[in-house]
């Protein structure tokens, strides 16, 4: 995902790819890379899954092994990323060949990272703050850059685009959520709920967007 933002022109954090062999037989060389290329703090994630699940923040080469080890219980590779100082924006984006992107919106967590708690515990305080409170100019330029990664990627039907946006509205890309959450407090049917769409309208289009692309395949 982050080598296709980048061929695109996309920014993104400062990242290095890591697999478990290659952390278990060449640890020193790994950190070193990680120290050179990344920094502390970092963010150590699987390369796949969701929902924060694995994901942990090392603020120091001590915590670089077991977040290593988490991250490897879900995954052979694991991908190293700068931690950004910014707010956390988040933006929905709906469609096929001609995508439409909701409000933006802005996570403000409840501990240090938006984590599996923070996003599903009863006893989250987490804030989704709809919409953002950017400038109109950074709004309209995360909804541009969210269609812009959606379509980078391949993506068709749904799906929500994370960024960071930094102090001096610096837009940096963080991650495409392809199974965004759907539950009553999940951020993707609240953003097209601010935008006009209701949660109900917001199915029908996505089983409309489903079976317009199993029409379009069948047709090729």
């Amino acid at each position: 995902m982050k080598a296709l933002f980048q061929e695109a022109g996309i920014p993104v954090a400062p990242y290095g790819v890591l697999r478990a062999w290659e952390a278990r037989e060449q640890d020193d060389t790994a950190l070193r890379f990680i120290e050179a290329n990344i920094g502390y703090p970092c963010f150590v994630k699987p390369a796949n899954g969701g929902s924060s699940v694995g994901v942990s923040r090392a603020e120091s080469r001590e915590d670089m092994g077991p977040a290593l080890g988490m991250a490897f219980d879900y995954d052979d590779k694991a991908v190293v990323e700068a931690a950004v100082n910014g707010r956390e924006v988040e933006v929905s984006v709906l469609g096929n060949e001609h995508p439409e992107a909701s409000v933006a919106g802005e996570v403000i967590p409840d501990r240090t990272f938006y984590d599996y708690e923070s996003k599903y515990a009863a006893s989250s305080t987490t804030r989704l703050v709809i919409p953002a409170g950017l400038p109109n100019d950074v709004s309209q330029r995360v909804r541009d850059l969210a269609l812009r990664t959606y379509q980078v990627m391949g993506c068709e039907g749904y799906a929500r685009v994370d960024f960071f946006v930094t102090a001096d509205n610096t837009v940096i890309a963080n991650e495409v959520n392809t199974i965004p959450g759907f539950t009553s407090i999940s951020m993707y049917p609240k953003l097209w709920a601010a935008s006009g769409l209701e949660y109900a309208d917001l199915l029908t289009r996505i089983l409309d967007l489903a079976l317009e692309r199993h029409e379009r395949e069948n047709r090729s």
